[in-house]
């Protein structure tokens, strides 16, 4: 008999607390969330140096030497965003010498081809970007010198590129 009177004690305890975990109930919570504007640009590296080792006749175009050896990474999530470049360090370029920029432009966007850069004001290199992330993409570096430079020491300028809405 007590045996008996232990398994129904037992059994109650095992019935009770299982159905106490299987009774019904609800519980709300409230969930906020957000997507941040994203708009990154990155390089890869520096270009190597530029140099001329010979010049154009006066009156001739510019000889150029070129750097094709650096990408960018961009990430966006934006719409009608473009890339500008300046020279933002280092002051304007010697005179009858150029620096000019060329990007590759991700999937959709336009390169604007070799642009010149000034320190005195961006200029558009990329447009037509939208909602992007692609990596790699080639920058060429183009330095260019008339015979009227002369020569030019060694020197550096700090170009500045920078993603934002057209």
């Amino acid at each position: 008999m007590r045996k008996l009177g232990i398994a129904l004690i037992v059994l109650g305890l095992i019935f009770g607390v299982s159905g106490k975990t299987m009774a019904a109930g609800t519980a709300n919570q409230t969930v906020q969330f957000q997507v941040t504007a994203i708009d990154e640009i990155s390089v890869n590296g520096n270009p190597g140096p530029l140099i001329v080792t010979n010049v154009a006749a006066a009156g001739s175009e510019p000889t150029q030497v070129s750097d094709d050896t650096t990408t960018y990474n961009i990430t966006t999530n934006g719409t009608s965003r473009k890339i500008t470049g300046q020279i933002t360090s280092g002051g304007a370029m010697p005179a009858n010498t150029t620096l000019q920029l060329n990007l590759a432009a991700p999937t959709g966007g336009t390169s604007q081809g070799d642009v010149t850069l000034l320190d005195s004001a961006a200029s558009d290199l990329v447009t037509g970007i939208s909602q992007k992330a692609e990596s790699n993409l080639t920058i060429t570096y183009k330095f260019g010198a008339t015979v009227a430079a002369g020569v030019v020491s060694s020197s550096s300028r700090t170009v500045t590129l920078t993603l934002t809405a057209s």
